[in-house]
Order: C-alpha cells, then sequence, then structure tokens
C-alpha cells in the first residue's frame, strides 16, 4: 500500500468515525420526538396555589455587566412582579465597568422611593463572572426561594404566583419555565434562533423531565429552592455554564428539576452574527468544561443505563460541530484523492447516514413549531435559514469545544443586547457591536474549500452527500460574510446601496419609469439617513434580508 493510499484509508476511517458520532446525536433527537409524544398524551396537573398568608419569601437575582440598553426595561419587569412586597427583594448584581453602573443607581434609587424592596449590589472585582455574583448576592439574600433573570428577559408580572406553586412537592428543587421571544421577528438571524430555541424548549426539556431523565436549569427564567443550591455546593466558576454544572450536583443529589412549558418568559435574541457566535461558543465550552467534570460522577452513579446515555448526549451535545468539521474536511481525502475508491454501496450507505444524522434534528425542530402553544407550524418554514446559521457557526464552536479539554480559563464573554422589542430597535452604531471583521475569514476560507468540495463529488458522481455540501457551502459563505458586513459599517453600506441601486432600477424597468436615476437616487438618499418608511412595494424583501446585516 501507497502511503497516498494509507492516507486515504486514515482519511475514510476519521469520516466514517465522525459520521457515526453524528449519527448518534442526530438519532437522539428522533428519541426525543417520540419520548414527548408518549409523555403528552396525558395531562400533568398543576398544584393548587397555597393560601396568599403562607407565600415564602422570595429574592429575585438580576446579575448585570454592562448592559446600558437594557437595564431599565429589566429593573422595571422584576419591581411589577405581583407577588405580597413583604415577601419580596430584589437583588442587582451589578459588575458593570461602564455608565451601566449610573443608570442601575438611578433606577434603583426610583424604585426605592415607590417602596420595592430593591437593592444595588456593585462588585469592583468580578470574581467568578455570573456565578461569582450569583453567589455574592446568595450571602446577602434573605429569601427561602431564588429567582433569576438574566438581563435580556422581561419576566411576566404573574412570574411568581405560577411557580412557586410547584414547590409543593419537598423535592422539588428547582423550576424552569419556557423562554419566548421578543424581536423573533427582527431578521432571518433572529427568527432561526427562536425556531433553535423552541426545539429546546418545546421538546427536549419536555421530554427530559417527563422522561424523569436529566436535565439543566437554563441559567435564567427560573428559581432555585435555596437549600438545593446549599445541599449542592454552590455555584461554581470553574466552568462557563455554572447553570448546567449545579443543576447536574443538584440532580445527583435528588433535587428535581421541574419544567413548566406552560409559563413562558420572553427574552431578547442577538442580533448580530457575533453576539450568537459568542453565545455559542459560551455554551459550547461550558458544556464540554461540565461533562468533564461531571461524567465520571453520572456514570459511577446508581442512575439506569439509559438515564447515564442520555446524560453523555446531554452534556457533549455540542461535539457534533468538531465532528462536523471533520466530515467536511476529509470528504476530498476520503472520496476522491489516489485509487481506492469507495464502492457505490458503500457511498449509498454513508449518504444515508449522513441524512439520517441530519434530518433528525430538522425533524424536532418541526415537530416542536406542531406540539407548542398555537401550533406556529408556518414557523418551520424558517428552517433554512436555521440550518444555513447552524452549519455556519461550526468553525468557532469547534474552537470552543476543543479548548475546553485543555484549557480550564472560564474568562465569560458576554453576549451583547441592544433593547430590541416587539417594536424593534436598532443595533448600529451602538456600543457593545463588534469590530472585529476577521473573525468571519475562516468561515468564507471553509465555504470556498466546500464549494470546491462539492464541484470535485459532483465530478465524481458522489450525488448523495451533495446536497450537505451545498448546505456547509451556504453556512459558512453566509455567516463568514455577516460577520465581516455586520462589523465594516461603509463595507456594509455599500452592499446596501448596491442592493438599493439594482432593486430601483428593476422596478423602473418593469414599469416603464423613463428616468430610473431619479428614483435610485432618491433611494440613495433615503438609505444613506436610514430605512425609509415608505417605499414601493418591490422593496419589501430588500428591507427585510438587509436586516440580517
Amino acid at each position: 500500500m501507497t502511503l497516498i493510499e494509507a492516507a486515504q484509508l486514515l482519511a475514510s476511517l476519521l469520516n466514517c468515525m465522525a459520521l457515526m458520532g453524528l449519527l448518534l446525536y442526530g438519532l437522539n433527537a428522533y428519541v426525543m420526538i417520540a419520548l414527548h409524544w408518549r409523555t403528552s398524551r396525558g395531562r400533568h396537573a398543576v398544584p393548587a396555589p397555597p393560601d396568599v398568608s403562607v407565600w415564602p419569601l422570595v429574592t429575585v437575582q438580576l446579575p448585570l455587566y454592562n448592559e446600558r440598553y437594557v437595564a431599565r426595561r429589566l429593573l422595571q419587569a422584576a419591581a411589577n412582579l405581583d407577588y405580597p412586597s413583604d415577601k419580596l427583594e430584589i437583588q442587582v448584581l451589578d459588575d458593570s465597568t461602564d455608565d451601566t453602573k449610573g443608570i442601575v443607581a438611578e433606577m434603583v434609587q426610583r424604585l426605592q422611593a415607590r417602596g420595592v424592596d430593591i437593592a444595588h449590589i456593585h462588585r469592583v472585582e468580578r470574581t467568578g463572572f455570573k456565578a461569582g455574583a450569583l453567589a455574592a448576592g446568595l450571602e446577602k439574600a434573605r429569601g427561602e426561594f431564588v429567582a433569576i433573570f438574566d438581563a435580556d428577559f422581561v419576566p411576566p408580572s404573574d412570574f411568581l404566583r405560577r411557580t412557586i406553586p410547584h414547590f409543593a412537592e419537598s423535592r422539588v428543587g428547582v423550576v424552569q419555565t419556557r423562554w419566548g421571544h421578543l424581536n423573533q421577528d427582527f431578521s432571518l438571524l433572529t427568527r432561526a434562533q427562536s425556531l433553535g430555541i423552541d426545539g429546546h424548549f418545546g421538546v427536549e426539556q419536555t421530554a427530559r423531565c417527563r422522561g424523569h431523565l436529566l436535565l439543566n436549569f437554563n441559567g435564567t427564567a427560573g428559581i432555585w429552592r435555596r437549600s438545593a443550591i446549599e445541599d449542592a455546593g454552590g455555584w461554581a466558576h470553574d466552568t462557563l455554564t455554572e447553570d448546567l454544572d449545579l443543576s447536574y450536583r443538584a440532580q445527583l443529589r435528588q433535587w428535581q428539576i421541574l419544567y413548566v412549558p406552560e409559563i413562558v418568559c420572553p427574552a431578547e435574541l442577538p442580533v448580530v452574527i457575533s453576539g450568537f457566535k459568542s453565545q455559542q461558543r459560551r455554551w459550547a465550552k461550558g458544556s464540554i468544561q461540565t461533562a468533564v467534570k461531571l461524567l465520571p460522577l453520572v456514570l459511577s452513579s446508581e442512575l439506569s443505563l439509559w438515564t447515564k446515555y442520555q446524560a453523555f448526549v446531554h452534556l457533549t451535545y455540542y461535539m457534533i460541530h468538531p465532528l462536523m468539521l471533520v466530515v467536511v474536511l476529509l470528504s476530498i481525502p476520503a472520496f476522491a484523492v489516489g485509487g481506492l475508491m469507495p464502492s457505490k454501496t458503500a457511498l449509498a450507505l454513508k449518504s444515508i447516514v449522513f441524512a439520517l444524522a441530519s434530518v433528525g434534528p430538522a425533524c424536532m425542530l418541526i415537530y416542536a413549531q406542531l406540539v407548542l402553544p398555537a401550533r406556529r407550524w408556518h414557523h418551520a418554514l424558517w428552517l433554512p435559514s436555521l440550518l444555513v446559521i447552524g452549519v455556519g457557526v461550526a468553525w468557532s464552536t469547534s474552537l470552543a469545544v476543543l479548548s475546553a479539554f485543555w484549557s480550564r480559563d472560564p474568562h465569560f464573554v458576554r453576549t451583547p443586547k441592544f433593547g430590541i422589542g416587539p417594536g424593534g430597535g436598532q443595533w448600529r452604531g451602538r456600543r457593545y457591536a463588534s469590530s472585529h471583521p476577521w473573525g468571519g475569514l475562516a468561515e468564507l476560507g471553509l465555504g470556498l474549500y466546500c464549494a470546491w468540495t462539492a464541484w470535485v463529488l459532483g465530478e465524481q458522481g458522489h450525488y448523495g452527500v451533495l446536497p450537505f455540501m451545498l448546505l456547509y457551502t451556504a453556512g459558512f459563505l453566509t455567516v463568514g460574510a455577516l460577520t465581516v458586513l455586520q462589523a465594516m459599517p461603509r463595507v456594509r453600506g455599500a452592499v446596501l446601496l448596491l442592493l438599493a441601486l439594482l432593486g430601483g432600477v428593476s422596478y423602473c424597468a418593469s414599469t416603464q419609469v423613463s428616468d430610473p436615476f431619479s428614483l435610485t437616487e432618491t433611494f440613495e438618499k433615503e438609505i444613506r439617513s436610514g430605512w425609509p418608511s415608505a417605499v414601493p412595494r418591490w422593496s419589501v424583501e430588500i428591507r427585510r434580508g438587509p436586516a440580517f446585516l
């Protein structure tokens, strides 16, 4: 066997192993669908609320770090919680280093004047980041229960009155509610994210809870029994997902996490691709850090083999991203280099495995839209945008996953928020927006490589994997281009102007306007000052599309 043949054999072996890994995670999506369907056939009784005279004391913790655009909104929502005032205290855990500190101080002073029991706790040293802030606040908290809301959330006023009754069972340590969306219609990016979040909260969390599997508190929009936190060892900051870490430690101590999908707490979705990528990197690295830390304890526990297996899949789920990269990068060496060409049967089998692994998560996302309240089945039409974005972040997420194995650095990179809600909003020109366009160069390079791979495989007649390779091409090129364009206002402006000019010319041609340049010149002036409020009908899709940018 020649050196080239040996290299191709190794590449083919690694490619097959990566495909089998993807299949493992892909098949679990079908398991979640089946488990959700089986456990949802009967109705689950909600405990009757206790008499108002026995409402327990609750501490609401609001961890903040440089959130100038959403701090007021969050504090106001917390102050509007419908709960006995003598049984409610609010802690603003503020680690901010910018003018957010002043905004919070002013807002706290106004709320205190209204009689709200609210305290502003500011730390100069961000030891432990969010986990450290929560732990510091817990030392001063008086509540028997602790509700947590991140800066991008807006809890409904009846949140506490609807969650507290679920603690009637003494072993319930956490009640987690479903995440909603304040700005899902802002752009294709936010629509794609909302679809993914609905898949997790609409299907997976429900299936895991009702199937008596290990699940997680999602870091916000939930409430803890204080004794469960303390019994599990308290908040730790040796991983980036302190919520997942504490959730598993608590469940290993026999505490139960109750997921209540009927209660929805809306939040602002990231509107810039760099923010979405940083969020995914943090979740990916933290999940793998937690897996390295706690999987040995899970596997050595007295839990059933099925529960342990599901815990393994749950904690290591972000491994799908490096597995994707292996499949992409080794497709050419495995299929089209040297003289060892796989048989048609082997190629067909690989295509089937690829399809099963890829279609499973998509099926779960579609199923989620069918089972969520109001049956928003038409949202499933956004699925292509999620597939493109989900594939496109594989490079940055893979780096985060791999770094979790050799780096214990718990450095926390926040996801920027801009106060964008149902009424719209703006992120361009504001603080916290990314200004690092080179972050998208790797994705652009991978996109070009995938395009070349698709062409080579097509030339070789390997049509079974061609659609998936084209998806990877679209994903990497889209995420790479968005990263560059959103970080470079002048380039982005030129792209938008070009779209406007082309649209104007095409509109004039279709309507036989004699002077197309006058129309496009007017549109150019409007586009430079912001999106026009009244534009021709042809521009509707153009206006919506660049919201991505």
